[in-house]
């Protein structure tokens, strides 16, 4: 009896282990196939809904075939961690009859990715389920819940064609749940769905008939309750030089010697400017280009970046320094208006959404494509000979010149004084022999004379 199972079992688990094999093949496939047919969507639901802070709630992953049959899908989502947690992968039913990888979701990056099929020859549905996501809202504002572009749903064929075409997105509200004590209200901080970089809030509270005393806390955790000290029957109080972050006011009062329900107010607190940055120049700092582009990103931890803003200095040396303009509002990269020969300091201010900002510099030359002529010397694209090398050149080359004028004129003196000396001596030697040829004469005339 055992040798009739043996066969059963090892078909059963042939048969899955090709199936799972077959999948990841098709998988693998889809990796360099780029036909894209037409008809297959994913989408969530509920696409929308308003949840409270603290509280889970379901989102399912449908898919439509669009009429194919198909037989593996694979889904990647993506949430924002800050405002939502994955506290179940999966509940519920789905018409995944093999998962090819078990579901799998980081809370840390808001990413979540599973795959799974079902045999040949396929399913064709409009509204199957794939799997059900159970989140936790964790902090309050809009959120979305998105699939990105690697999500693949195969058609039933040998090249295991990706037809997905179309993904929707999901839009939730997360908001505070309502106050089950004193109504609680800030001067400092009204808006609890704003972020502010005033970091010493201050709280007021309603005081009902009857409350004779009060106790408060204030912290980081919603869902915290105050103790039942007492902390006095005033209804204000202030904090200074709060930590960023979100943090949560708690107030309950006593009336009739019972502690009542405890109302949760939000506060969010954002003093540090977005990260350091530096813009960069195309096509370089120094161009010929009249109107250079200039990029520009940062980050911002807390409450994220709002917008930028642009103005530029002309810092050329030989004229005043000068702004030009305001701050504008502009986006990168953003194309400077035509600028003139000279110098720049370009200013890139980030301002963040609580409105703390960050500036970023970078300087830029604009460079003539000839020669021309400033107040600093003569340019020749990126090269300058200042004033005062032209005249020290000037002053080199007029000494030269007058040291060769007056060699030259030395020369010439040495050389007519040669000259004389010469005819000097020829005369000199033509006169002594005019004298000696006169005493010869008398001395022979004496000895005739005798």
């Amino acid at each position: 009896m055992n040798v009739k199972q043996i066969p059963n079992f090892y078909t059963k688990q042939t048969r899955n282990f090709w199936l799972s094999m077959g999948l990841v093949f098709l998988f693998c496939v889809s990796l360099v196939q780029s036909a894209r047919a037409g008809g297959a969507s994913l989408y969530l639901g509920p696409n929308s809904g308003t949840f409270f802070v603290g509280s889970t709630f379901d989102v399912s992953v449908f898919m439509n075939t669009g009429g194919e049959n198909v037989n593996a899908v694979e889904v990647n989502i993506q949430f924002d961690p800050r405002k939502l947690q994955v506290a179940s992968p999966t509940t519920g039913k789905s018409f995944i009859e093999v998962w090819v990888a078990q579901p799998t979701y980081s809370n840390t990056k808001g990413t979540m990715r599973f795959i799974g099929g079902v045999p040949t020859p396929g399913i064709k549905i409009t509204a199957g389920l794939v799997s059900t996501v159970t989140f936790r809202a964790i902090s309050p504002g809009e959120t979305s819940v998105v699939f990105l572009d690697s999500s693949k749903v195969l058609r039933n064929d040998p090249d295991g064609t990706n037809i997905l075409t179309s993904l929707s997105k999901g839009a939730y509200n997360l908001v505070i749940p309502p106050p089950e004590g004193p109504k609680i209200f800030s001067p400092t901080h009204p808006d609890q769905n704003k972020w502010y970089k005033n970091n010493n809030p201050t709280f007021s509270w309603e005081k009902e008939t009857g409350a004779t005393d009060f106790s408060y806390s204030f912290d980081q955790d919603i869902s915290a309750t105050p103790d039942s000290l007492s902390e006095g029957s005033y209804t204000s109080i202030s904090y200074s030089e709060i930590q960023d972050g979100m943090w949560y006011f708690h107030v309950k009062a006593k009336k009739g010697g019972v502690w009542g329900g405890v109302s949760h107010y939000l506060v969010r607190i954002d003093t540090t400017p977005p990260a350091l940055f530096t813009p960069t120049v195309e096509p370089s700092i120094k161009t010929i280009e009249r109107q250079p582009l200039i990029s520009f990103i940062t980050t911002d931890a807390l409450s994220g970046l709002n917008y930028y803003k642009l103005k530029y200095i002309d810092i050329t040396p030989e004229r005043e320094e000068e702004d030009v303009g305001f701050f504008t509002e502009v986006s990168s990269p953003h194309k400077l208006p035509s600028l003139e020969v000279g110098e720049y300091l370009v200013v890139i201010r980030a301002h963040d959404v609580a409105d703390n900002w960050r500036e970023g510099t970078v300087k830029i030359r604009i460079i003539p494509e000839g020669i021309y002529f400033s107040k600093r010397g003569i340019h020749f694209r990126d090269f300058l000979f200042p004033w005062w090398l032209l005249v020290l050149i000037l002053l080199i080359i007029l000494a030269l010149i007058l040291f060769y004028y007056w060699k030259k004129q030395k020369d010439l003196f040495e050389e007519k004084k040669e000259k004389l000396n010469k005819i000097e001596n020829k005369l000199e030697s033509q006169r002594k022999e005019i004298i000696n040829g006169l005493k010869k004469h008398e001395t022979d005339r004496d000895q005739n004379m005798k």
